[in-house]
């Protein structure tokens, strides 16, 4: 009896031995994975995971999107994810493209195809569960799940906490402007990134007449008379600030106007929907509220 009680030790205590080496095997392999990537993002969102992943040394080269961490801005910039020159893309010799699929064109999918590149493109739902499913996916994809599982467990704790904040029944009327100089001024309508954080965030975007974006005149700024200007910083500084947007007709004729209700937030953090997203809704409510 004892012969075989050891035996059946000695067997479990060999199966466990197995097993741990596998593991360790596994995590090697996954090292040298991890080790050889040369990665081009061409999402800021995309550029974010990546280095909450720990991979932000194997990026060679982003989008001009991707200015988040500090650090990311230092990488070599290969253009807008819509405008992407291959050639550009191919001289920082990545071995992968992530980026996603709603941004990245058939033409420029299929240029990188045929150099022989591998890409990952990811749906992107700008949603709190199209941002646990973006960052669950890219994780998963590469092999880092462990690292995944941690950042959504920070993402779950920090939606949690966002539950006490005080949303009143008549919502303040939010109007979102991209700007670019006195000369582009667009209005961002219904189902953009923007429009679905205002409503996290307790806000009501008032310009929802139309989907996407489109140019803003004075006419349409007085008629939706909103009670808050919203801007990216870099759209508010490209007007003068706050003393020059004063100065574009129908501003001063609506509500925030009148009470210099204009606010102004990253535009990564405001729209990106990355693991941040927790972060813009409790700085955006706090703004407009």
């Amino acid at each position: 009896m004892k012969t075989i009680k050891q035996a059946i030790l000695g067997f479990g205590l060999l199966a466990c031995l197995v097993s741990c080496q596998q593991n360790a095997d596994h995590a090697q392999n996954d090292a040298r994975h991890t080790d050889s990537l040369r990665i081009v993002s061409l999402n800021g969102t995309v550029s974010e995971i990546l280095s909450d992943l720990g991979l932000e040394k194997q990026v060679v080269g982003t989008d001009v999107a991707s200015t988040y961490p500090e650090s990311m801005k230092n990488k070599p910039k290969v253009g807008h994810n819509k405008k992407i020159p291959i050639e550009g893309v191919l001289a920082l010799q990545p071995n992968l493209i992530i980026g996603t699929q709603q941004e990245v064109t058939e033409e420029t999918k299929e240029q990188f195809k045929n150099a022989g590149i591998r890409m990952l493109l990811f749906d992107q739902e700008f949603s709190v569960e199209g941002t646990k499913n973006l960052i669950r996916n890219v994780s998963d994809s590469l092999k880092h799940t462990a690292k995944g599982d941690s950042i959504l467990a920070k993402f779950n704790s920090d939606m949690d906490k966002l539950n006490a904040i005080q949303v009143e029944s008549k919502k303040p009327k939010v109007l979102f402007i991209y700007a670019r100089g006195a000369g582009t001024i667009m209005v961002g309508g219904k189902g953009t990134q923007v429009d679905k954080v205002i409503a996290l965030a307790g806000g009501e975007n008032v310009a929802k007449d139309f989907p996407d974006y489109r140019p803003l005149t004075a006419e349409a700024l007085v008629a939706y008379n909103p009670d808050v200007l919203l801007f990216f910083n870099s759209g508010l500084s490209s007007l003068g600030n706050e003393e020059g947007l004063l100065g574009i007709q129908g501003v001063k004729e609506t509500n925030a106007g009148k009470n210099k209700k204009i606010i102004a937030m990253d535009g990564q953090l405001l729209s990106g929907f990355s693991a941040r997203l927790p972060l813009a809704i409790q700085e955006l409510h706090s703004k407009i509220y």
